[in-house]
């Protein structure tokens, strides 16, 4: 089917200014979807933003070639896909090393909560859709090429039939399932030990209680009782700031280097990203006369302990929807 028949059936003209506008309405309710599905392939939340962009260029151009035989929301995830792998191949040709990722971007609850409701139903798919845009899922799949990247995602998170993802890459049934095995093992490389154990909900009292602390012992600038929540294993990083601190001590002894305990005026604001709970800090500025962002640590708890924080800079705060100020009693200025 054409996208003039297909646009006829639903009872607009041609590809004229009206079935354009269509057209761009009907490919914009996935908006949000694509935009997260380009985010787990980059990292980024701005190079998701430009491949969205790219993605529907790419569509109106290629409207032409919409035969009907899948749906307008499969024919835009191929290109989406399109798109992220000819930006990974022009700005990044070589997978993440290491454990960090230094492009890695933070994604707001508030906008994961424009997605679809799809299968809310069933457990399995809300876990999998969860886990899979925790930070600690998006930096392990970073490490992988990005070929196999684009089969693990499209094949474990969308659930896509292998020969829909060897048709959209060009490749056998075969070559796709061994990249998809080699993606699942690459992955346990550098997903967490307690993969099954992530972030606790958002409703559980326990994880709630030791934000709380890890809150109020970070406005203190106490690094005894930050330490105390800390796991012996705790993994801590800044994007786009290189280094990765991997144990308490390792971990402690950098706060202390940095001078944190000699850190004054600070405020914090309770937020959630990539499904997990997350702290904005801001310090006083006696030149502005208000609390001024800081950082964000986005925080992994597992039995009771914190077990990483990725810690994102000020300018996050516009994309994550926090405040730009605060005022000298606290409040948004």
């Amino acid at each position: 089917m054409s996208v003039d028949a297909w646009l006829a059936e639903l009872g607009v003209g041609g590809l004229g200014e009206a079935g354009e506008a269509e057209f761009s309405g009907l490919a914009q309710r996935h908006r949000r979807e694509l935009h997260v599905h380009c985010y787990r392939m980059l990292g980024s939340f701005e190079d998701a933003e430009d491949t969205v962009q790219e993605t529907f260029l790419r569509a109106w151009r290629r409207r032409e070639t919409f035969e009907g035989r899948s749906t307008l929301r499969a024919w835009l995830y191929r290109i989406a896909t399109n798109a992220c792998l000819d930006l990974l191949a022009k700005r990044r040709p070589e997978p993440a090393t290491g454990g960090e990722v230094l492009w890695l971007q933070p994604y707001p609850d508030r906008l994961l909560d424009e997605l679809p409701a799809g299968d809310a139903d069933e457990p399995e798919a809300v876990a999998v859709a969860r886990e899979t845009i925790e930070l600690a899922y998006l930096v392990a799949v970073q490490h992988l090429a990005p070929r196999p990247r684009a089969v693990l995602i499209l094949r474990d998170v969308l659930g896509w039939p292998a020969k829909d993802v060897a048709e959209l890459l060009g490749d056998s049934v075969n070559s796709v399932n061994s990249a998809l095995q080699r993606a699942r093992a690459g992955m346990r490389e550098h997903l967490p030990a307690e993969r099954q154990d992530w972030t606790g909900d958002e409703d559980d009292a326990g994880t709630r209680e030791l934000v709380r602390r890890y809150t109020d012992a970070s406005v203190a600038t106490d690094v005894d009782a930050l330490a105390a929540l800390l796991r012996d294993d705790v993994r801590c990083s800044m994007p786009p700031t290189p280094g990765l601190h991997i144990g308490r001590d390792a971990v402690v002894t950098n706060w202390v280097d940095d001078g944190f305990e000699r850190m004054e005026g600070l405020r914090a604001v309770s937020t959630a990203v990539n499904r997990q709970p997350a702290v904005a800090f801001y310090q006083w500025r006696e030149d502005a006369g208000a609390y001024l962002p800081l950082t964000i640590d986005v925080l992994r708890a597992t039995g009771g302990a914190i077990t990483e924080i990725v810690t994102f800079h000020a300018d996050r705060f516009p994309r994550l929807g926090l405040p730009e100020r605060l005022a000298a009693d606290g409040g948004t200025a």
